[in-house]
Order: C-alpha cells, then structure tokens, then sequence
C-alpha cells in the first residue's frame, strides 16, 4: 500500500528525531527502547490517515505521536502484568531493567502522551482530550475484563466483544477521530470515522483469534495454538463452548488435556466439526463489511475515501 507504506515512513522521521527526556536515564531510556522497538505504527498512521482526509497528514503528527506513546506505555504495563520476557523479540522492559522502572517509565510516557496530544487549537481541545481521556479509561477496562476472564467459568460471547473492542479497537477510533478533527472534519465525520476504526479493529482482533488457531506460523510470527494451551476464552473458544454443550460433547474433556500439540490438534478439529472456523470467518467479514458502511456516513467523495477503504481491504486480508 503506497499511502499506507508513505505514512508509516512519515512516522518513522518522528520517532527517529524524539527526544523525550535523557535524566534521570532509567526513567527515560525504557521509553526510547520500547519506542524504538519497532512495529507497524497503524495506530498513528491512521491519525495521520484522518487528518489527511482534509488536507495536511502532518497536521496531527503530535496526536500520532501521542496515540504511539500511549500504545507503548500499557505495552510496559501489559508485559509486567503478563509476566512476558519478550516484546517483539527484544527483552520487555522489566526484564531489561526491573518492574518498578517500568511502571514508572511507563507512567511517565502516559504523561507524555497528554503533552503531545494537547497541542492542537484551542477550540479542539475539549473535544480532543475528551476522546483522549475516555479511551485510556476503556483500554484500561478491557484489560481487566481480559484478566477477569481468566477466573471465569463462562464468557458471553457480546461480553468478549466488548473487551476485544475496549482493550484493542477504542483506541483505532480514538486515531482516526482525533487526527481527523485535527485536520478539520466536522464532528459527524469524525464520528463516523471512529465508528469505521472501531469496527475495523474488532474485525482485526477475531482475525487474530481465528489466526492463532489456523494461521501459517512463519506468517502469523507467532505459535499457532497459543490461545489454546493457555486455555484463553476466544471467540472460537466461547462459540466452541456453547455448541458442544448443544451436541452433547463435553467441552471440559478437552480443557483439561495437557498442553501440547496433540491439545492444539484436537481443538483445531473440535472447532471444525462444530463448524466454529466458519463462524468466525464470518464475524471477521461481518465486523469488515460494517466498517466499510460506516464510511457512507463521512462527507466525502469515494475518491477521497479510496485509501481508507484499500487501507481497510489490506488488514482484512492480512495472514500475520
């Protein structure tokens, strides 16, 4: 993707160049290590995709960098609660340093987050640090749900989607709104933009959920089954749950196996003769096509929309 390919390159200048403090070191260099770290920036690029919806990208390049330092500071936080020795193949913070620096590097990074997304006009402000403020609160509800879930028996399935969409979604549409309002989108445009982001972002999170059970792992870059042996309640897992107690299979059997590849085997057969993958398969294309609708609500031409509809067709085919 050219547009996607030129933003992401924008972006990387950003980060090159930033300079969020150097003293105390252990405060600052957990934050340049992690934001050095890589990844394919989608969040900020789709702030710069909804400011140059109406002219400039650069114009939102403060609230691009903002959204990247928030998505990096509950990265930290994240690793230190999931215990993970590594983030995309480097050591995680805590573990290159040790957990209270990365609590409180990333804390100073949510602070940073605010500095950088403040700074747009006056008259933007409240609305800005209102989306702002409130998807930081949802992200940190879906994380709890997620580790809620955990110590549950059962999930609803409109439960799951609920976190799926606060912990990862919420803050796609947070991108793409704030970086349009920048960029001089009415308040309707901007809604509907967050409305596509966010749909669009629980058609990516169940795709990962579906990747993680049938995904070609030198492609997925991560061990397929790993939802399974860690007994994670995804939405196959849940769906799973719920049509083998219609047919009489005792789901529970399977839990209990021990985590292996045979474990991994059985559910991946498990979820077919339920015919489970299919049903995600058609959530994820569910969630994808209202995304695409909630564009007709924007008021621009298709032409002006076009990157943002091929943007959209490139993560609903993605296999990593």
């Amino acid at each position: 993707m050219k547009d996607l390919a030129a933003l992401q390159a924008l972006f990387q200048k950003e980060i090159d160049a930033l300079q969020l403090g150097s003293a105390p070191e252990k405060l600052y260099d957990p934050m340049h290590y992690i934001m050095n770290l890589g990844g394919k920036r989608l969040r900020p690029v789709l702030a710069l995709m909804g400011a140059g919806l109406y002219g400039d990208p650069s114009k939102a390049m403060p609230q691009a960098m903002a959204i990247e330092l928030f998505h990096n500071f509950s990265l930290i936080h994240d690793d230190i609660m999931d215990a993970a020795p590594l983030r995309r193949g480097q050591e995680t913070v805590h573990i290159k340093w040790d957990e209270n620096i990365g609590i409180l590097s990333g804390d100073g990074m949510l602070v940073k987050a605010y500095q950088y997304v403040a700074q747009c006009s006056p008259e933007l402000l409240p609305e800005v640090l209102a989306t702002f403020s409130q998807t930081a609160l949802e992200v940190c509800e879906g994380q709890q749900m997620d580790m809620d879930f955990e110590t549950m028996d059962q999930v609803a399935l409109d439960t799951y989607i609920k976190m799926i969409q606060f912990k990862t979604s919420v803050l796609l549409g947070c991108a793409m709104k704030i970086g349009a309002l920048v960029g001089g989108a009415t308040k309707e445009d901007a809604e509907a933009l967050y409305e596509f982001a966010l749909l669009l972002g629980t058609s990516f999170q169940i795709k990962d959920d579906y990747l993680d059970v049938y995904g070609d792992p030198e492609k997925f870059g991560k061990q397929v089954g790993g939802d399974i042996l860690s007994n994670k309640k995804t939405l196959l897992w849940i769906e799973a749950e719920k049509r083998a107690a219609l047919q009489r299979i005792d789901f529970s059997e399977y839990v209990a196996m021990p985590a292996n590849e045979d474990k991994v085997e059985s559910f991946q057969e498990l979820y077919k003769i339920l015919d489970v993958d299919a049903f995600a398969k058609s959530e994820i294309d569910r969630y994808y096509q209202l995304s695409l609708a909630a564009l007709d609500k924007v008021s621009l031409d298709a032409q002006s929309l076009a990157p943002l509809k091929e943007f959209a067709q490139w993560l609903h085919g993605r296999e990593s």
